[in-house]
């Protein structure tokens, strides 16, 4: 179904928040270390980047529990500035990956997650609603027994005239026999091979004329109705299509950037495992997570 292929795909796209904080018009400090303070948008960022259990908290624990790990930041980056580390080589070229990765996120975010469209979202869904294969479901109701005399003896009943459902209740042995053998609606593949080979070739309100055998028993099957599958509603799959529509925006943005910028991978072993990685990008590239 149109809701499982949506699920697979968006499996692809790593989930990330893409919300950016939203700062005070006027960034109070909130709390000191020393001569190093912490502000209110620094406490915003430390909330957003809990631990997932912490996520859960109420908000005014959340903001106790990101104070606590904020205060122990600043108490330690204040010691690593008293001996030196700030001016250390590794320290700079670690700052300068953190640097590039957050303007690669903020890129991101403008140029991919903020331009998607609800018409683009809507465009998609029409095209994966369009794309997929026409599917049959049935809506039938059975009776099961033990033994074949018995599957004869129920089908001579119906013969007679008597109601399916309330037979189904008198003499189904399935869990279901108070439900008068309702199974709902299901597609193929959902059923043993002989039950459902079964019930796709009735026509609607008829009744299976010989018993069923399988491995549960006999069987006697009615056919309700049959329809095609219908696709899940937009407001259903919307998130998982925008996670579509956001991976295409990314790929044509990083397409687009690699024809402008020359890229030169120098190690020989990276470099063939860099090109193959990327033969079929629509397959296996997503967008990049935000760190």
């Amino acid at each position: 179904m149109l809701r499982n292929k949506f699920l697979a795909t968006a499996a692809l796209v790593v989930a990330v928040s893409f919300q950016a904080p939203v700062f005070a018009q006027e960034d109070a400090v909130v709390a000191k270390v020393g001569d190093l303070e912490i502000r209110q948008s620094e406490l915003d960022l430390a909330v957003q980047n809990l631990d997932p259990q912490l996520q859960q908290l109420p908000d005014d624990q959340k903001r106790v529990a990101a104070l606590s790990g904020a205060i122990d930041v600043k108490l330690l980056a204040k010691g690593a500035i008293d001996e030196g580390m700030k001016d250390t080589e590794d320290f700079k070229q670690r700052m300068a990956y953190i640097e590039a990765r957050e303007l690669h996120n903020s890129y991101f975010r403008k140029h991919v997650v903020d331009a998607v469209t609800p018409e683009e979202v809507k465009a998609r869904y029409d095209k994966e609603v369009a794309a997929m294969p026409k599917q049959e479901e049935v809506h039938a109701r059975h009776i099961l027994v033990k033994t074949e005399d018995e599957a004869k003896a129920v089908i001579a009943e119906l013969d007679g005239g008597k109601d399916f459902a309330e037979v189904a209740k008198e003499k189904s042995q399935d869990s279901n026999k108070d439900d008068g053998g309702d199974l709902g609606w299901f597609t193929k593949g959902r059923m043993v091979p002989e039950f459902e080979e079964a019930a796709f070739t009735l026509e609607k309100g008829a009744y299976t004329k010989t018993p069923v055998k399988s491995q549960f028993g006999f069987h006697v099957i009615k056919l309700e109705d049959r329809r095609d599958v219908q696709p899940p509603a937009l407001d259903q799959v919307q998130d998982q299509v925008k996670q579509l529509v956001m991976r295409d925006k990314y790929l044509a943005v990083i397409e687009k950037a690699k024809g402008e910028e020359k890229v030169e991978i120098v190690d020989e072993a990276l470099r063939k495992g860099y090109e193959d990685a990327n033969k079929a990008p629509e397959a296996g590239q997503e967008p990049a997570p935000q760190q």
